[in-house]
Order: C-alpha cells, then structure tokens, then sequence
C-alpha cells in the first residue's frame, strides 16, 4: 500500500501535473487535509456567507439559489495551510512558475434549489492561451461536504480548455466565456460529475468548460476557491484582496512572497458587482 507522504510526492511530479493539466484540464489530489480541517473551513464558510448576505453586494447570484462570495484570505483560519501546501506549491510552480500569484480568494454555495448553469469557462481566453498553447492561470477548489450526486455536483468536459470561441479581444467579454449552442453535444458527450470529499484538492484551468448541476438535495454544497495566476495572468485587476499590516508581515516568506493585494492597516470589505448576465438564469 502507498504511503500518504509517498502518494503526494508522486502527485506533485512535475510530468504528472502538466500532463493533467495540459490535457484533462483538471487534477486533483484525494486527502489533501483532515476531515477536521475541512470542518474547520465549513464553518469559516457558512461565518463568512452569513456575514456577506446581510450587507449589500456581499454576495454575488450566479444563478437561482446559486452565490459566489470574495473574501479577504487572513478571514479563512486555514489559507495558510493550502498555500504551503506541497501539492499547491508543485503544481503552481510546474504550471504558472515560480513567481505565481494568489490573486482571488472566495466560496460558491450552490444551495438547495440551484439549477443547472450554462455550459462556460470563467473568463475568455486569453492570448497566451490562444496563441502560445500556454496555461497562464489555475483554480484550486476544496469542498467543503462530502458531495453526493443529488447536491449539483460540477460537470466538466475534459480537454476544452483549448476550444477557441472567442478571447479578450473580443467586444462582449461575457459571450466569449460561454460556447455557440452548436459545441454543445461535444461537452455532453465528454462531461463528467466531480465529486469531492472533504479534504480533498483539485486545480483545474479556469478556460476548461464546465458548469454547476442542479441541486436536488436539502444541503449546500459550498467551496472554496483559489484562485492563482502566472504573471502575465492579470487577474488581480478583476479582484481587490487585501491584507493588514499584522498578517502580512506573520506570513512565511514563502507565503507572502507569492500574494497578488494590498497591504492595508484596516481591511475593506469587499463589495461585489460583477455580475455575469449569462449565468443568473438557470437551465433548468
């Protein structure tokens, strides 16, 4: 039997990671953490949700029943933890190099009720993409339940992180995240249902389709997301993370060194007002 030590060392060969990568477009790591650390960012979670929904543009719809909330990364008592993390850091490095940038730190609650979303990416392709074949950006997901098939797991078509429908340049940024209705029978026929458990960790490009299922069950399935860029990713422009004096200078190095945010002697509370038109309707 595989050791727990040695199983990470081999997840965090640098081969493994771009072939996943490079060609899935996700990857995952099972166990990554304790039960009683994925417990622990449950309830930094369900704090923050409640906190964000009582105040204006706290939290985000992206759908019927479905939110996304940005948060300050010292307000989740576990960030530390993912970002020293040796599988975070090896597939970091392998894929974005060795001055990546955490650039967004935030949760989905896809709660009861939610339906299924349009097939999309997160954000258009950008050229170094679409041109220099060259993964620039990664989302690191963590869940914080054990998912069954009832609670709208995420669906994701392997390998269409490559399909090109459109990138930066194009006027309406929003189309260029979601694919013509003609591709659609070519992410049906490669989707697959993700169904993490708590503790476990995946990184996925952020350009590979995919969406959120219907959830049919009485629970939220909330997750953490990470979001980490190369870089040229330029991401950050799109988020406002901070962090106090304090925090930042208790960081390790290796840890700080690597934080895309604003040093600030009082945090801000993030107001949210991207909304994404094509997501706030559910399919159904």
């Amino acid at each position: 039997m595989v050791s727990s030590i040695t199983a990470v060392n081999l997840a965090c060969d640098p081969a493994a990671i771009m072939g996943g990568l490079y060609g899935d477009g996700i990857i995952a790591l099972k166990g990554a953490f304790s039960r009683e650390w994925a417990q622990h960012m449950r309830e930094d979670i369900d704090r923050l949700f409640a906190d964000a929904r009582a105040r204006p543009h706290g939290a985000l719809p992206r759908g019927p029943e479905r939110y996304y909330v940005e948060v300050h990364r010292e307000r989740l008592r576990g960030f530390v933890d993912i970002a020293t993390h040796p599988w975070f850091v090896a597939v970091c490095e392998a894929v974005l190099g060795p001055h990546y940038q955490v650039v967004e730190v935030g949760f989905d609650v896809p709660g009861p009720g939610a339906q299924t979303q349009p097939w999309h990416r997160d954000f258009p392709m950008p050229d170094a993409t679409r041109v220099g074949r060259r993964l620039n950006s990664l989302a690191f997901n963590l869940t914080a339940v054990d998912t069954v098939p009832d609670m709208g797991p995420l669906q994701i078509a392997p390998g269409t992180q490559w399909d090109d429908f459109g990138g930066l340049d194009q006027p309406n940024r929003e189309l260029a995240m979601f694919p013509p209705m003609e591709l659609y029978p070519r992410y049906e026929a490669r989707a697959q249902y993700r169904l993490p458990q708590m503790g476990d960790i995946s990184a996925r490009s952020a350009l590979t389709i995919h969406r959120g299922t219907a959830n049919r069950s009485s629970q939220s399935r909330p997750v953490l997301v990470i979001g980490v860029d190369a870089p040229d990713g330029g991401n950050a422009a799109r988020h406002d993370l901070q962090t106090t004096r304090r925090y930042h200078t208790a960081l390790p190095a290796s840890v700080r060194d690597h934080l895309n945010c604003r040093v600030v002697d009082r945090l801000v509370e993030i107001e949210q007002v991207h909304s994404i038109k094509g997501l706030l309707e559910g399919q159904g």
